[in-house]
């Protein structure tokens, strides 16, 4: 395999890559626990913006532990790449960011009610391809 194995993405290229995909994973933790969600989102004004229900536990666990991470990737048959966001998930209350977070045409893809938007402001955003090739075993000689 030519080149390195995996490149560290620049803060540009994360973001345009986590603008291209629908579909991520919500990391919170409450009393110790890690959860993961699926959660569809977009991109707007390089934050992370999805919807949840009332009463789901997405919502409660942001309530009660702000700081998440959240991540987005895909691949093919060659390589890959991960976007991760480290940041402050607050849920939108005033009209002003609900009107803003409905600008961005957010629909929800699971049958229900999802009327809360949640909003990541990012303090980190960290970002890696991956090229798929043989492992190496680092302590045979070369031949």
């Amino acid at each position: 395999m030519a080149g390195k194995p995996m490149d560290v993405l620049s803060i540009d290229e994360s973001w345009n890559l986590l603008s291209s995909r629908t579909l991520g994973r919500l990391v919170t933790c409450v009393e110790g626990s890690p959860e993961i969600f699926p959660v569809n989102f977009v991109v707007q004004r390089r934050t992370v913006l999805f919807r949840t229900a009332d009463f789901a536990t997405k919502l409660f666990t942001v309530v009660m532990n702000a700081h998440v991470a959240f991540e987005a990737d895909d691949h093919d048959v060659s390589g890959g790449w991960s976007v991760i966001v480290k940041g402050i998930a607050q849920v939108l209350h005033t009209s002003a960011e609900i009107e803003e977070a409905e600008r961005a045409q957010l629909l929800p893809w699971t049958a229900g009610a999802k009327p809360r938007y949640v909003r990541v402001e990012p303090s980190q955003i960290s970002g890696r391809r991956f090229r798929f090739g043989t492992a190496v075993d680092d302590h045979l000689p070369a031949k």
